[in-house]
This record gives C-alpha cells, sequence and structure tokens, in this order.
C-alpha cells in the first residue's frame, strides 16, 4: 500500500512539473504567419474535423499543405479529430475552417495543455510506472526513484510542454513502452500491437523497429522454427498486419491516397542539415562541406548504409541470444546512431536502463538536453531547462548514487577490462578515465551554455554557438555509441545475468 502512495506522488510530481512548464511562451507565439508548432497542433483539428479522410493529406484550397500540413500517420490525425470534437463541443470558433487560423486565448491554451496532460495520464505514464515495478533485483524504494528519474527528465518535458507544447510525443513513447514491456514479459502479441500503435501514431518510432524485430525473431528462432517459434512467427506476422491495416483502412481506398500518404509521412527533401540537428554530418559538415559536396540522394543512402552496418553486429547478438537486457541496449545503440547520423529525436530508451547503469545513463540523458540548447534559447526556455535539468540531476544522485557507482563492474566493463588486460596488463584506469571524461564533458556543456547565452557571436559566424553545441554533442554520442556497444558485445552472459523484466 505505501508503494502505491509514494508511486502516486511520484506521478503528482511529474505532473506538477509539465504543468508548471506548459505555463511558459511556447514556440511561435504571437508570430505569424505560422504561428509555430502550437498551431499545427490545432490546425489539424480543424482539418480532421471540417475536411473528409480522404482530403487530409492533399492539397487543396481548404488545407494547403505550406501551412502545416499533416505530415504524421493516421493514428495522430484520429487523435486530432478526436481531440476536435471536445474542442467544437466547448467552443466551435477553434476550430472554425480558415477563420481560426492562429487562434489563441487563454481558454484554448488551458484546453490544449489538459489535452496533453490526459495523454500522458492514460497511456504513457500508467507505462512508465508499470514499467519500474516490474523491475526485478531492486528494492521498491529504487522503483519509485526510477520512475521519478524518467518522469523528470527534462528533454521530453522541455519538448513537449515547453517548445511545442502540445506534440503529444508521450503518447507514441507510451505505446513503445507498452511494447518493450510486453515482449520483455513475453507478451508478445500484446507488445507487437503495442509497438505497431506507436509507428502509426508517430514513424519516427521506427528509430525502434530494427531491436523489436530483431528480438521477437530471436525469440522465434529459440521455440524452434519447426514447432512453437513457427507458430509465433505467424502470429506476430497477423497482429502486425491486422493492426496497420485498421490503422490505415480509410487510405486504402485508392493507390494514390495510400502513397501520398507515404509522401507526407517521408518527406526525405529536406536533406540531413535541417536546423543544424546534433548529428555526425552537420559537424563533419565544418570541415568538409559534404552539404554541397554530394547530391542529397546520395547523402541519404549514405546515412542509411552506415546506419545498417554499424547496428548489425548488436541486431545479429540479439537475434542469436535474444534477453531483454540486450534488448534494451540494442534500442539504446539504435535511437543514439540515428539521432547522429540522421535527425534529433528521442533518448527515452535510455532511462529504461537507468537502474542498471545509473552514471553513465544520467550522463547521457543530461547531454541529451544540453543537444536541445539551441532550440530551448530560441523559445526562451532557459530558466526552465536550468530548473529541470537541476531537479532531474539532484534526483538521480540522491536516488542512485550515482558518483559512487563508477567501477568497472557497475560501469559493466569487467568483461571488456579483463579482455584487455590479457595484452595489456596496464590497463587499470578505464573507470578513472570515464569519470574525468564526465567532469570534462559537464563542464564543456555549462561554459558553452554561458557563453552562449551572455555573448553574441562574430557577425561573419553568426552559428557560430549552435554549431559548438552540435559539434560537443556529436562527440558525446558518439563516445556513448562506442561504451553501449562494447557493453552489447563483452556481455556474453545477457541471458541470465540481467534485470529482468517478468
Amino acid at each position: 500500500m505505501e508503494k502505491w502512495y509514494l508511486m502516486t506522488i511520484v506521478v503528482l510530481i511529474g505532473l506538477t512539473v509539465r504543468w508548471t512548464v506548459s505555463l511558459n511562451s511556447y514556440s511561435g507565439a504571437g508570430k505569424p504567419p505560422m504561428f509555430g508548432d502550437y498551431e499545427a497542433q490545432r490546425h489539424w483539428q480543424e482539418i480532421t474535423f471540417n475536411l473528409p479522410v480522404k482530403q487530409w493529406y492533399f492539397n487543396s484550397s481548404d488545407n494547403n499543405l505550406q501551412y502545416w500540413g499533416l505530415d504524421y500517420p493516421p493514428l495522430t490525425a484520429y487523435h486530432s479529430l478526436l481531440c476536435a470534437y471536445v474542442a467544437k463541443f466547448i467552443n466551435p470558433d477553434w476550430i472554425a475552417l480558415h477563420t481560426s487560423r492562429g487562434f489563441e486565448s487563454q481558454a484554448h491554451k488551458l484546453f490544449m495543455r489538459t489535452t496533453v496532460l490526459i495523454a500522458d495520464l492514460l497511456i504513457y505514464i500508467p507505462a512508465v510506472v508499470l514499467y519500474c515495478c516490474c523491475l526485478k533485483d531492486i528494492s521498491t524504494k529504487k522503483k519509485i526513484a526510477n520512475a521519478l528519474c524518467i518522469l523528470l527528465y527534462p528533454g521530453l518535458i522541455l519538448i513537449d510542454y515547453g517548445h511545442f507544447q502540445n506534440i503529444y510525443n508521450s503518447v507514441s513513447l507510451g505505446f513503445a513502452l507498452w511494447g518493450v514491456l510486453g515482449v520483455s514479459c513475453d507478451w508478445d502479441l500484446l507488445g507487437s500491437l503495442a509497438f505497431c500503435l506507436a509507428i502509426n501514431y508517430k514513424q519516427m518510432e521506427l528509430y525502434h523497429s530494427l531491436p523489436f524485430f530483431c528480438f521477437l525473431l530471436g525469440k522465434c528462432f529459440k521455440k524452434g522454427l519447426k514447432g512453437k517459434g513457427f507458430v509465433l512467427l505467424v502470429k506476430l506476422a497477423c497482429t502486425v498486419v491486422a493492426s496497420f491495416v485498421l490503422c490505415w483502412l480509410p487510405f486504402f481506398t485508392e493507390r494514390e491516397q495510400t502513397l501520398q500518404v507515404l509522401r507526407r509521412l517521408f518527406p526525405v527533401d529536406r536533406g540531413l542539415f535541417e536546423d543544424k540537428v546534433a548529428n555526425i554530418w552537420c559537424s563533419f559538415n565544418v570541415f568538409l562541406k559534404i552539404r554541397d559536396i554530394l547530391p542529397r540522394h546520395i547523402q541519404l543512402i549514405m546515412s542509411f548504409c552506415f546506419t545498417f552496418l554499424s547496428l548489425l553486429p548488436a541486431c545479429i547478438k540479439l537475434i542469436l541470444q535474444p534477453s531483454s537486457k540486450g534488448f534494451k541496449f540494442t534500442l539504446v545503440i539504435e535511437i543514439i546512431f540515428c539521432n547522429i547520423i540522421f535527425f534529433l529525436y528521442h533518448f527515452r530508451p535510455v532511462c529504461l536502463v537507468l537502474s542498471e547503469i545509473p552514471f553513465m545513463s544520467t550522463w547521457f540523458l543530461l547531454v541529451s538536453t544540453f543537444s536541445l540548447l539551441p532550440l530551448l534559447l530560441k523559445d526562451e526556455l532557459l530558466m526552465p531547462s536550468v530548473v529541470t535539468t537541476m531537479a532531474f540531476f539532484i534526483a538521480c544522485v540522491t536516488s542512485f548514487s550515482i558518483f559512487e557507482k563508477t567501477s568497472e563492474e557497475e560501469l559493466q566493463l569487467k568483461s571488456f577490462s579483463i579482455s584487455v588486460r590479457k595484452y595489456l596488463p596496464c590497463f587499470t584506469f578505464l573507470s578513472r578515465m570515464i569519470q574525468y571524461l564526465f567532469l570534462i564533458s559537464v563542464i564543456t556543456m555549462v561554459l558553452l551554455t554561458l557563453t552562449t547565452v551572455t555573448l553574441d557571436p562574430p557577425q561573419k559566424l553568426p552559428d557560430l554557438f549552435s554549431v559548438l553545441v552540435c559539434f560537443v554533442s556529436c562527440l558525446n554520442f558518439l563516445f556513448f555509441l562506442v561504451y553501449f556497444n562494447i557493453i552489447i558485445m563483452w556481455d556474453s552472459k545477457s541471458g541470465r545475468n540481467q534485470k529482468k523484466i517478468t
């Protein structure tokens, strides 16, 4: 009883922080003609409510795709339609066709903020609570602390409730987390269904698809493809196909309808350099102008090849040795690599291993929040960023004593160190070296933040600080990519020595 009482308090703390951050000004507030991403969410409600389904993704006089055209999968559109019905009941002016563009009022802001909180309460937060409660080999106190740290992760809060205000990231992340929980608990069909819902809500969840596929395929191989494994494979295939067909059914009436939705979901013409996200291309472009040398389609092909080849070792091991621990760490590797090679997204999978490697996970999540700095400063979210980041850091330090968890064994690098010491007996400084790297990383991030806030960049280099943030973040992400790959490849007993979810 006490556990659930404390967990309720944790949830209330998470909701309070989210609501407080949402009271700040959002991206594009009062700035015509586009009015920012808040307006995008409102406009999608306007379009889905007033136009027939077959017109949602097509350009027309009533649906100008240049003005926040719908570019997310069907479940997002259905969610917008559901919110639109509620908005219509409260105030029809909020979603009136054409005349509601740029609509801003205190009542409407309250409505939009409430829809985000409700989505969190119904989908994301229950998944976090259940995931933490199902963790094995840790105390009840640690489970509650783990939930608190996940709910206080500033990256998601600042994006959902600060910058975008209502982008409903937690819906797709919640479905994905339900999927992780399902397949880790051997509820494979329910887990597959949940993950399919995540993909059909936001196409960026495709970043996680390869680990899900390899983990489930590994399970099928382990059961034997001539017996139970084959039955499971067929059931999984039917679940995936059925869920996609149900979500996309209104768009399968015509071939052009389906193709148009796909074109809207995957706008590859934007290229790899949009908004100077913290990826390796933007960093490398400082020294070699890849953007000008290589055609855009070649850039995309190279990105795909690098991503696939780099993830191949971890995914092959996951197929051959399927385990919950290997699955979670492969998710982490995939999301890191997709972010440094493709586009900045979210780093939520790292929260799943917070209780296993608290020091490295906390460090990584701090870096991921820092990588958002140019975007957060643009939306005047410096103070919320500092406060939420400090709250998250203090929660991690007090809950997990992260500075006491830096031995080779607690960093899960003991097997790797033993292997190296066979050839280099003097290799005894790995733990100390990582501590120094952490200190250098934090000092660099703090100094660069202070510099960006207090100084103006040179006139000839107006993007200097943004590029430096990108470069520093990218270096950190490359380090973490190597680190998590080492954990997976040297974890020969992952099936027996993991903190299982059952």
